[in-house]
């Protein structure tokens, strides 16, 4: 009874915590505009608080102000989104913890706190640009990804996909997550007029989700603590929640800048 409950002890709040994600996401997605830029800022300005926070636990005030200007950074590029010329703002977070003296864990820092702000921009961007079934489309994937994952991995076990970073993470998870974005991207082709290359794209963003999900695990275990905040009680914190997305949204944002992502709609 006791290994069954720690094998699903997490079960109900990963549950809650994905469907609220996908519930909240997809009405900002829906809504567009203002809503969602203000949902990209608060969540990006969170996510370097909580990554400054773990990253130096010695200094919780500079962590606040560091999230406080990733807010400030990303509204100033949000509201002038047609300024190019605004988007190394998007480098001042990471610039501004790097050059901080004596701070550990820099390169982590500095890596990562540029991984949320482009993320963040470019969710937007991709939805003022591509429109929004695009970001429904990346924001299922990557939720089923990690669902499908989570109950292969319990149920089939198996071989590790990488044990040193990420030690519950299983090969047959990482598969099931590949199989399930692959089928959310059947369900889009059937509802949509995207192309048959959605399945084999849909399969790679899941694997860029799990690359985001092992880079936090990364940095959390050489940070020494096991949630990157508990600003979420009992879930962890935002980045918790997010990692995958953010890996996803890196993907997508490569991707538009070599090929031509066509406008689907229903």
């Amino acid at each position: 009874m006791s290994d069954a409950s720690g094998k699903w002890g997490d079960l109900a709040p990963r549950l809650i915590s994905g469907a609220g994600m996908a519930v909240g996401g997809l009405t900002l997605v829906w809504l567009g505009g203002v809503w969602f830029a203000a949902l990209a800022t608060v969540a990006a300005a969170l996510m370097v608080w909580e990554l400054a926070a773990m990253t130096d636990r010695a200094r919780p005030v500079e962590a606040v102000a560091l999230g406080a200007l990733a807010a400030i950074a990303l509204a100033v590029v949000l509201m002038r989104h047609e300024s190019p010329y605004l988007l190394p703002l998007l480098f001042l977070p990471s610039l501004v913890g790097i050059l901080r003296p004596r701070r550990p864990m820099r390169l982590e820092y500095g890596l990562y706190s540029l991984m949320i702000m482009v993320a963040s921009y470019g969710l937007v961007a991709f939805r003022d640009g591509y429109g929004m079934l695009w970001l429904m489309w990346l924001v299922l994937v990557v939720v089923v990804t990690d669902i499908a994952g989570y109950f292969a991995g319990r149920i089939l076990g198996g071989p590790k996909f990488w044990p040193r970073v990420s030690p519950k993470k299983t090969w047959s998870g990482t598969a099931a997550g590949w199989i399930a974005a692959a089928a959310v991207g059947l369900i889009f082709l059937g509802i949509s007029t995207a192309g048959i290359d959605l399945l084999w794209i849909s399969a790679l963003l899941a694997f860029f989700s799990q690359l985001g999900d092992i880079a936090e695990s990364a940095i959390k275990r050489r940070a020494g603590v096991k949630d990157s905040s508990n600003l979420i009680p009992g879930h962890g914190g935002l980045m918790d929640r997010f990692d995958g997305l953010l890996g996803a949204a890196i993907f997508m944002l490569l991707v538009a800048q070599v090929v031509d992502v066509p406008v689907v709609r229903f």
